[in-house]
């Protein structure tokens, strides 16, 4: 009998193939909606050439870039004064929120009498209400935070009043039987259920506190030194200056994608090791 045919296989022979790079979805996730908009910047870039359009009507890419770097004091300054505006309202939102959220899964009735009012407040249009708010507070910014919470409030409350009311009956059952106080039953099972919806809810809500801020900049026409993105804009669309107000724009989108992404990063980090929603499928 041959020597080699009472051994075993080698590592190498038994492991499988590595996957390839463009195949993993890690890599797609990134690489695909990368791909996606450099073909987009390309044909915005060559649609302008080609046909010579000029720039008080689209700016190309690349004068957009240049207006960006010139007056990169001007856009960045108002774009810290709009996300600290967005991060106020979001923060305000998520407490408010969960509170809400809290005291609606404690009390049936509690849930039936207002719910309805925090239905109202989202589907009522924010230039609709900014006018008053900002005409009932003086302070400037102090109205802007309160417009952009009462767009961003809604996903919070309905999220995190869902999860806590979406729990195992099997558990609830159990923690029944134990004699769990009401005070044990949320913060042992109800919380950890909720979890899920109200990261889900932070990444809506983060994008709506963006929103909202800009939109009560918009309604406020605020002026000076403590001006947003908006006022920006407005001030670039008078002054014909439609390369700004696109510089202004591009400012806002990453600015929501940023939120977004952070979010995803924080619900992963806080439920990638235990929860199948943000388990890896690599």
């Amino acid at each position: 009998m041959p020597a080699a045919a009472g051994r075993p296989r080698s590592a190498a022979t038994s492991t499988p193939a590595a996957r390839p790079w463009l195949a993993r979805p890690s890599v797609q996730r990134v690489f695909y909606p990368t791909l996606v908009a450099v073909v987009l910047v390309g044909l915005w870039q060559g649609l302008v050439v080609a046909f010579e359009i000029p720039p008080f009507l689209v700016p190309s890419p690349l004068r957009v870039a240049e207006v960006l770097v010139a007056d990169a004091a001007l856009l960045f300054g108002a774009l810290l004064t709009t996300l600290k505006i967005t991060l106020f309202a979001f923060v305000c939102a998520i407490v408010v929120g969960v509170l809400v959220a809290f005291a609606f899964v404690q009390s049936r009735i509690i849930e039936t009498a207002f719910f309805p009012y925090a239905v109202l407040l989202q589907v009522t249009p924010i230039v609709a209400i900014a006018p008053l708010v900002i005409i009932w507070v003086k302070n400037p910014t102090a109205s802007l935070v309160i417009c952009a919470t009462l767009v961003a409030l809604f996903p919070i409350i309905a999220n995190t009043t869902l999860g806590l009311r979406s729990v195992n009956p099997g558990l609830a059952a159990y923690f029944r039987l134990n004699r769990a106080t009401r005070w044990q039953t949320l913060v042992r099972l109800r919380i950890p259920s909720a979890l899920p919806y109200f990261f889900g809810g932070l990444r809506i809500s983060s994008g709506l506190a963006l929103i909202g801020a800009v939109v009560a900049e918009f309604v406020a026409g605020t002026g000076g030194t403590g001006t947003g993105l908006a006022y920006q804009i407005l001030q670039s669309g008078y002054q014909l200056n439609i390369p700004r107000m696109f510089a202004a724009l591009v400012l806002i989108t990453l600015t929501g994608v940023l939120l977004f992404v952070a979010m995803a990063v924080l619900s992963r980090w806080a439920l990638g090791s235990w929860h199948e929603s943000e388990q890896s499928h690599d």
